[in-house]
């Protein structure tokens, strides 16, 4: 154990004051010896959320609250930290005796290596066709919250090492559109029909799109969901070789440019709404879904269409961020909401934040 110790603060560039922290974050549960990482990864989550939080606000100064929350999910999810763990080989270290936990993790560390590097959708919403286990994410947070700790916890310290550790670290330039979403958009952009079909094979979720009527992506994986979009993935692969498709991919950063309507103008017809929307706080808040679809009625705008973007935490406690796009006069009209703990709730955040940016408010 003194060995692997010595390693992996080689690896992370931080010598312990306390060393039986690092043992303590580098021994599961499976190892009955001795106390295991439970505590400490409790405590690594949270304090690795709020290092990137505190990172992520204060370098992206004009990114809107929707994109800094997909960067932050790009960037300490548990896709992304199964990754890290890998990249750093902090699974060798680790005290366990468990041959399916060791199954399971050499299963993903294969399908991993076939990744391409630069794929930074896949660390949001989902990779390849084998999920991240999670006692790779939790070792990550885990030794996070042991320096952490051996720091006095010293927030910052923490980050000037694990900055390092989770390179490379997504930014709003590289990254892309939901798979799903952005497929959707193309289609509904050159005026084809697209339709998702999923069903469960051998314990498998498969999913195939059709667009116009034709096969065009095949995907598959434990999941549901990252099945559908490995098949929307495999989908826009093949339309990318196509020259009659315009392939604009839309990133975060640029999607509050939708707009062009004059603001002005706009501002004064909608001048009731906006104020019921600012007037009471959240009560209001949580009627902004009902009042986006009254506008759209109002303005005979195609009816507001809501997506789940991304989903965080734990089944017990997962946490929802939504988009609403509306499709007006050829235009299409696009938010990205906050993180809640219900999709009903995301989806009012989302219309919220589209409300805000049709009277040219910052929410």
């Amino acid at each position: 154990m003194k060995e692997a110790l010595e390693q992996v603060q080689r690896i992370v560039g931080y010598t312990f004051q306390n060393v039986s922290l690092l043992q303590e974050a580098l021994t599961h549960s499976s190892y009955t010896s001795a106390a295991s990482y439970q505590r400490l990864e409790f405590l690594g989550d949270a304090v690795l959320n709020l290092a990137f939080t505190n990172f992520v606000f204060l370098t992206n100064p004009s990114v809107g609250p929707g994109a800094l929350s997909l960067l932050r999910a790009a960037n300490i999810s548990t896709e992304k930290l199964a990754r890290v763990a890998i990249r750093h080989d902090f699974y060798r270290y680790l005290r366990r005796n468990s041959s399916k936990l060791d199954s399971m993790v050499k299963e993903f560390a294969d399908a991993v290596t076939k990744e391409k590097e630069d794929d930074y959708g896949e660390l949001l919403y989902g990779g390849n066709t084998i999920k991240a286990p999670k006692v790779l994410a939790d070792v990550v947070e885990s030794v996070a919250a042991a320096i952490y700790l051996d720091s006095k916890l010293d927030l910052a310290e923490l980050w000037k090492v694990f900055r390092g550790i989770l390179e490379p670290i997504v930014t709003a330039e590289t990254l892309n559109e939901q798979p799903v979403t952005h497929i959707y958009h193309l289609c509904q952009k050159q005026g084809m029909s697209i339709e998702f079909k999923s069903w469960k094979e051998d314990n498998k979720s498969i999913s195939n799109v059709f667009v116009d009527g034709v096969l065009l992506g095949v995907g598959f994986s434990e999941q549901k969901h990252i099945a559908k979009l490995n098949a929307a993935r495999d989908a826009l692969l093949k339309m990318c070789h196509d020259e009659a498709v315009d392939m604009t991919v839309v990133e975060c950063s640029s999607r509050a440019s939708v707009i062009s309507e004059d603001q002005e103008e706009f501002r004064h017809l909608n001048a009731e709404l906006v104020k019921k929307v600012y007037a009471d706080g959240r009560e209001e808040v949580d009627l902004s879904k009902q009042r986006l679809h009254k506008l759209c009625s109002k303005k005979h705008w195609q009816k507001p269409i809501y997506r789940v973007e991304d989903m965080q935490g734990p089944a017990h406690e997962t946490r929802f961020i939504c988009s609403v796009e509306v499709v007006r006069d050829q235009e299409t009209l696009f938010a990205v909401g906050e993180t809640r703990s219900r999709v009903k709730e995301a989806e009012n955040s989302t219309a919220y934040k589209l409300l805000c940016q049709l009277t040219h408010f910052n929410s």
